[in-house]
């Protein structure tokens, strides 16, 4: 059978008292997290829902979200993840593009997502407080947009009388099982179809050969499980070792501390702001900075800076191994393996069933065997059983992001003789000034070994004699003072004249998306520009 849901269904029949996910007091054990989706399965057939259907969820890091996204795949249906933070606008178009035939909300997030379900002519419901329980599968609450008969309770009686079904729908290979929206940072957003053996796949290598777990590890789940880094890497990874995730709705250092000490997590999965923001968090003076058992950490999502990597190794005692994937690639698609010699700063190697190699902008592929082709600069292109079947019924997109077979990402990197990747930047964020190429993530590795810098961001700006200027925004760590021209300084002794940045803001934060990316768009923006 294949269907991403008898990961949970294998592991519930080996580990069913388990804990398989926490929130604080709140826990599910394998056990009641498989009964629960079994119940959301029946409720959703009840609804109509049927094989290939597509049905959008839309909830916070609650034990909640693994109960829908299994039930939904159980169902033999379509998980389309949604962020909780999306506007009626935004949501509404996912419910469009995607054609969802229901649309599953968290109360916390139903306001919005109800809206854009009246507009979209979705059906519309909203998931009970008492899923995280285990108890109920959906609210009493919920209105049916798509008939306009008001109310349209979803309540136990009706669970009776679909009772659950403890199989699940056996689905092909390439059957899709999850369609993750892109964040639309280039323009409208698009839905990478992901198919069950894409999933499957790339947990299997992620659990078994670069996280290595079992079922005593305890991972922290305070990447949001909508984006592909959570979903994978951290939710169906825990569930197909039989692990715990404990999950962090909303990250903040000082609570992630706690809970890794709490909850004695082994592995922590973040973003590179979040390595910084643990590193400056402030830590009761009698506690110990690293959990006791941490193991292994895991960066993703950016390039980690390689003062950050070295500052939290020392901190916490375990090593952190960066990867590098997209939602297109299930996510993982490279990785520092646990087994080989790790490199600061390097994206590692491709993992199991993935290849990758570099594409010059004529289109020529660059052999890294080749001495005048080593350390030059390509766009990542993938092939493997990691890439997505495509956009969601968006061929132009497609014939954009596939060639000869290659999934094209439109990152830059360099890879070395002994074949590992590093990231130069995104190709899209690369800095022309006068005929020079400037690459961001130089500038800001130069940034972070200034000890009063915590948090930096490297863009281009307009500019009318050298076309952009580079810029860069920082923010200073607690208790530390710099001034722009002092940073100015620091990076032009260090880089060649062209690349250092002339125009540098000290600010409080740095915009972030949902995961913790840093957003360079919005610094771009109406920049002030300065010849100093």
């Amino acid at each position: 059978m294949t269907n991403l849901a008898t990961l949970l269904l294998t592991s519930a029949a080996a580990h069913g008292e388990r804990v398989a996910v926490r929130h604080d007091d709140s826990t599910l054990t394998y056990r009641q997290l498989d009964e629960a989706s079994a119940r959301l399965a029946a409720a959703l057939r009840a609804h109509g829902v049927r094989p290939g259907d597509r049905v959008t969820m839309t909830l916070p890091n609650v034990p909640a979200f693994p109960v829908v996204y299994y039930g939904i795949l159980r169902a033999g249906a379509v998980a389309v993840p949604m962020n909780p933070l999306l506007k009626e606008r935004e949501a509404a178009f996912v419910l469009r593009d995607s054609g969802a035939r229901v649309a599953l909300a968290h109360p916390a997030c139903a306001d919005e997502v109800a809206k854009a379900a009246a507009a979209a002519g979705t059906t519309f419901l909203t998931t009970d407080a008492a899923t995280g329980s285990g108890t109920d599968a959906t609210t009493g609450s919920g209105t049916d947009a798509a008939t306009g008969s008001g109310t349209d309770p979803v309540t136990e009686s009706d669970t009776d009388l679909a009772p659950a079904d403890a199989g699940v729908v056996d689905r092909s290979d390439d059957a899709t099982a999850v369609i993750l929206y892109t964040s639309g940072t280039t323009g409208t957003p698009k839905g990478a179809e992901l198919t069950h053996r894409n999933l499957l796949s790339n947990t299997s290598t992620t659990a078994e050969t670069l996280l290595r777990l079992g079922p005593d590890d305890v991972l922290f789940g305070g990447l949001p499980l909508f984006h592909a880094f959570g979903q994978t890497c951290a939710m169906n990874t825990a569930v197909a070792a039989g692990a715990t995730l404990t999950l962090l709705p909303r990250f903040d250092p000082v609570t992630a501390l706690e809970i890794m000490h709490r909850d004695e997590v082994s592995v922590f999965l973040g973003v590179p702001t979040m390595y910084s923001a643990l590193l400056h968090a402030e830590r009761p003076g009698d506690r110990p900075a690293a959990p006791p058992r941490l193991r292994l950490a895991v960066s993703g999502g950016a390039a980690l800076p390689v003062e950050v990597l070295h500052g939290f190794e020392k901190t916490f005692g375990a090593p952190v191994l960066e990867g590098y994937g997209l939602s297109e690639t299930s996510p993982m698609a490279a990785f520092n393996h646990p087994d080989r010699p790790r490199k600061a700063g390097s994206i590692g190697t491709p993992v199991r069933g993935v290849e990758l190699r570099l594409v010059a902008d004529d289109g020529t592929v660059l052999d890294p065997a080749a001495q005048d082709a080593r350390d030059a600069i390509g766009e990542i292109a993938v092939r493997g059983e990691n890439v997505m079947k495509g956009y969601f019924a968006n061929p132009d997109a497609d014939a954009l992001a596939f060639r000869d077979g290659w999934f094209h990402t439109g990152d830059l990197a360099r890879v070395d003789e002994d074949g590992c990747y590093f990231i130069v930047d995104r190709k899209k964020d690369l800095i022309i000034r006068s005929g020079y190429n400037v690459y961001p993530r130089e500038i800001e590795e130069v940034l972070y070994g200034h000890p009063a810098i915590a948090e930096c961001a490297v863009v281009g700006v307009a500019h009318p004699s050298h076309g952009e200027e580079v810029a860069a925004a920082v923010v200073l760590r607690p208790g530390e003072r710099a001034t722009a021209d002092e940073i100015r300084a620091y990076a032009k002794e260090q880089v060649a004249a062209y690349k250092y940045p002339r125009v540098v803001t000290v600010v409080a934060a740095l915009p972030k998306g949902p995961t913790g990316k840093i957003l360079k768009r919005e610094l771009a923006a109406d920049w002030p520009i300065s010849e100093a």
